[in-house]
């Protein structure tokens, strides 16, 4: 049996007639007409009676429109589930990103986007080192710096900048001479923070060190002394302040990067335009403040498309 036969008879059924049924599937009456005649060949059955000034139902007729009804309703709803799927979000999401970063500009975002998809899962895995893309130990990763991977796709967000804090307090105590600085250790020995820091303060005492920007930001509150850290890190209002406001110390790129194969999933593509849109907000929000260019593509290996 073929189904549109069915469907035109149940237009049909439902509309009283030739005429009516064409206006309501938008077409000629006489393809109504074929389609029914069509149906009726493959069933062997007589569906409408033909003898009478206004076209009918037989007995067998309004018994297969019942049937073709509850087919066409049940149709119907196969559409409607398939109109709620796409406008829906389901499925889980792994991101990478550095700890400071996600923490004070993605939670938000992020925890709003799963608030609008109840059937959306996001992973937030705070890491420095690298998770891989490729064994799937992550969807997506922001990484501070061009990611090396050729295979993958990359997108750079911004650039960070970064400057020297230090507490109202310890700046006010200590003499320029005498002021020492928080090293970067363990993970972040090798960071770019740290080889600058050695550049600029070259036998540069460095009396304790953090091995991430939260320990190194909470020492410099404490006034152990000055650290490097990123401008998103720092609030206007608290204990810390710029030893030079005007002077970046160093700006480091903030790229995101994914595995071309994942690129297209209706919940990495989510995720990705709200990592854009928060970093994007972010700099608008903070303005001069933060002196973040955003939104410049380009590719690892390959351009994406």
């Amino acid at each position: 049996m073929n189904w549109e036969d069915l469907r035109h008879f149940a237009a049909f059924a439902q509309a009283g007639s030739l005429a009516a049924a064409a206006r309501l599937l938008g077409m000629e009456h006489a393809t109504i007409a074929r389609r029914i005649a069509q149906l009726e060949a493959r069933l062997g059955l007589k569906l409408i009676d033909r003898r009478e000034r206004r076209i009918v139902l037989t007995e067998e007729g309004h018994r297969l429109s019942d049937i073709a009804g509850r087919m066409q309703r049940e149709a119907d709803a196969a559409l409607r589930v398939a109109a709620h799927a796409s406008a829906t979000l389901t499925g889980s999401v792994t991101l990478s990103a550095p700890p400071a970063y996600a923490a004070a500009i993605l939670a938000r975002p992020l925890t709003e986007l799963a608030e609008k998809n109840p059937g959306l899962r996001i992973q937030i895995i705070g890491e420095v080192r690298y998770a891989s893309l490729d064994k799937r130990e992550a969807d997506l990763a922001l990484r501070l710096g061009r990611p090396e991977e050729t295979e993958m796709i990359a997108v750079k967000l911004g650039e960070l900048p970064f400057r020297l804090y230090a507490s109202s307090a310890y700046l006010a105590r200590t003499p320029p001479e005498d002021r020492r600085y928080i090293a970067n250790a363990g993970a972040m020995a090798h960071s770019p923070q740290q080889g600058l820091l050695e550049k600029l303060n070259k036998g540069a005492n460095f009396p304790m060190g953090a091995s991430n920007v939260e320990l190194q930001k909470a020492l410099a509150e404490a006034g152990a002394g000055i650290a490097v850290l990123p401008d998103f890190m720092v609030d206007a209002n608290g204990a810390l302040m710029a030893v030079e406001p005007g002077a970046v110390l160093l700006t480091r790129d903030i790229w995101l990067v994914v595995h071309p194969d994942m690129r297209s999933a209706r919940p990495v593509r989510a995720v990705i335009d709200c990592l854009k849109d928060a970093h994007r907000r972010f700099v608008a929000r903070d303005g001069e403040d933060f002196r973040t260019r955003t939104s410049t593509e380009a590719p690892a290996a390959q351009p994406p498309h």
